[in-house]
């Protein structure tokens, strides 16, 4: 069993000679479909919604919103193209792989979700600090400052690897990562400006993406 994306790869790269994709599989295909579809259907009502009019956000931000999205944009048409033709294909365990490429997926967004649901009217697309704004440090927030983005770099990986494809999974990865270390960095240097010594004690028992680790 194994997912349509992953199978398109595994046809490319056998020459087209592989088998019909099942039923099975083209259950699995349905919900890697699925998934996707809601995944970038949330990300566009949040663009569309949660973007802060504030005219301090765009010296802010500095571009920054704008670099991830090109980044994603870029990474995600050539990974996935990647994985369509099969270059990079896993033949090991490729059906194992891509349905934890499905898992993480799903676990992604389940982080990213948590997170934006537990800063509710402070989480915005941009950069930006709203009237009242305050720090939080609870739920997801007390282990790490940046769930939202280790949620969504989850989700990443799981698409990579949906495909069983190596190459597909760096080249989606590695640029988006970039770009979200440039976006914390913007990001943290903003609220540091905004409350100095109280986010500096926040980020001293706290990492970024990675509890205990970064």
């Amino acid at each position: 069993m194994s997912v349509l994306p992953m199978k398109i790869g595994r046809a490319s790269a056998c020459g087209g000679r592989c088998p019909y994709v099942s039923r099975k599989e083209m259950y699995v295909s349905l919900i890697f479909i699925l998934i996707s579809a809601f995944w970038l259907l949330s990300e566009i009502i949040l663009a569309k919604t949660r973007r802060s009019s504030s005219k301090d956000s765009p010296k802010l931000d500095k571009s920054s919103i704008r670099f991830l999205w090109i980044a994603i944009f870029l990474s995600v048409f050539i990974g996935v193209f990647l994985g369509v033709k099969g270059v990079g294909f896993i033949p090991i365990r490729h059906h194992l792989l891509s349905i934890c490429g499905i898992i993480l997926m799903v676990l992604g967004l389940v982080i990213r979700w948590t997170a934006i649901l537990t800063l509710r009217k402070y989480f915005t697309v941009n950069v930006s600090i709203l009237p009242g704004h305050q720090i939080v440090k609870k739920g997801l927030y007390k282990y790490i400052r940046h769930p939202s983005y280790a949620g969504s770099l989850v989700s990443f990986l799981g698409l990579g690897l949906a495909f069983s494809n190596w190459l597909s999974s760096i080249v989606i990865v590695v640029p988006i990562l970039t770009a979200y270390i440039y976006r914390m960095q913007v990001e943290e240097k903003a609220l540091i400006q905004a409350f100095g010594d109280e986010y500096l004690d926040y980020s001293k028992t706290t990492r970024r993406l990675i509890p205990k680790i970064y």
